[in-house]
């Protein structure tokens, strides 16, 4: 979990409904059509809303200028370029990424319903946000989702072999009966290397070269962002990243209510264990971001004051009207 991807101590709460009538105008400023500019402040604000803030609405300023400066098309006309009984390629037109995936991954569950297992890739593309965002999609079909990114670089001779990846994150989400999903969504296995460290305990940065190289092969090499057509941009986009989704149809390997029978009881035995230093429950990934989307879409969402003053930057900067004056403080 990165740093800031929890509730702060201090700040305001801001209702939802407030927070993405504000993205969405934003987005309107630099020529991002309606529906577009609605789509963006709901993926935004859903991130906010479970606290990972890291990939919430505190993107949405620099979205905004790398439209308004051109390196991103606010316009796009996301198309299937390849399409089969169980795989899909989608292009993103230069865009950010959560139009390209979002099309992939309605695709895929659909296929998947059908097939047992289905994948997309999507190419052409900027950042696609937080990559729950996309294995999240699986659940409501009683699917198992995944989703990798990736970006596109060389890597340089001069550097170690343990830099010859792309730090793209990685995510898996299960569905579960009572109990919240597990939903692991994290960003590249990055440990602090020196030569002292990798002599004293080589595996960790074996096994996390080995996870970031699987990433940066599925979420770029077969995304084709490396192909030659498309390492100069068709239309000066900068569209430099790619991704691969994937889902898992439950219901083609047991019984959902079976799965989810043995899901409720493995999170139950998890939650009777030590919890970490520093955590007062032993939880899985996914069951503290449950708990704070529904305390957040109840009480509003906890921005601090760092948070509020970028989106009170950005408002002044695109002209648009900052949703923060009758905001409840707390902390």
């Amino acid at each position: 979990m990165a740093s800031n991807n929890k509730p702060p101590v201090a700040g305001i709460r801001v209702p939802p409904p407030q927070l993405r009538a504000f993205v969405a105008d934003l987005f309107s400023r630099v020529d991002m059509p309606p529906d577009r500019c609605a789509e963006m402040a709901d993926y935004l604000v859903r991130s906010d809303l479970r606290c990972v803030f890291s990939h919430g609405t505190s993107q949405a300023p620099g979205y905004a200028r790398a439209m308004r400066e051109g390196r991103i098309n606010p316009a796009p006309e996301i198309s299937v370029i390849e399409d089969s009984a169980a795989a899909t390629v989608v292009d993103g037109d230069g865009s950010l990424g959560y139009f390209a995936c979002h099309e992939a991954m309605k695709i895929t569950i659909r296929k998947a319903l059908t097939t047992g297992t289905a994948a997309a890739t999507t190419t052409n593309h900027h950042h696609f946000g937080a990559a729950g965002t996309w294995s999240r999609c699986a659940l409501e079909s009683d699917c198992i989702g995944l989703a990798v990114s990736s970006n596109r670089f060389v890597p340089n001779p001069e550097r170690s072999v343990l830099d010859a990846v792309t730090w793209g994150p990685f995510s898996i989400a299960v569905p579960a009966g009572e109990q919240p999903p597990f939903v692991f969504d994290g960003g590249g296995f990055d440990l602090p290397y020196s030569e002292e460290r990798f002599g004293e305990a080589p595996s960790p940065f074996f096994k996390g070269f080995g996870v970031n190289v699987a990433v940066t092969i599925l979420g770029g090499l077969l995304a084709g962002i490396y192909r030659q057509e498309l390492m100069e941009s068709r239309d000066g986009w900068q569209s430099n990243q790619g991704a691969f989704v994937a889902v898992f149809n439950v219901s083609h390997f047991m019984r959902v209510d079976d799965f989810k029978a043995e899901m409720d009881r493995y999170i139950n035995d998890v939650g009777k264990t030590i919890p970490l230093p520093g955590s007062d429950e032993a939880v899985l990934p996914g069951g503290l971001e449950h708990r704070w989307q529904l305390e957040n879409e109840r009480d509003g969402i906890p921005v601090s004051d760092r948070h509020r003053e970028r989106l009170e930057e950005a408002a002044e900067e695109f002209g648009v009207k900052a949703p923060f004056g009758c905001c409840r403080p707390f902390g």
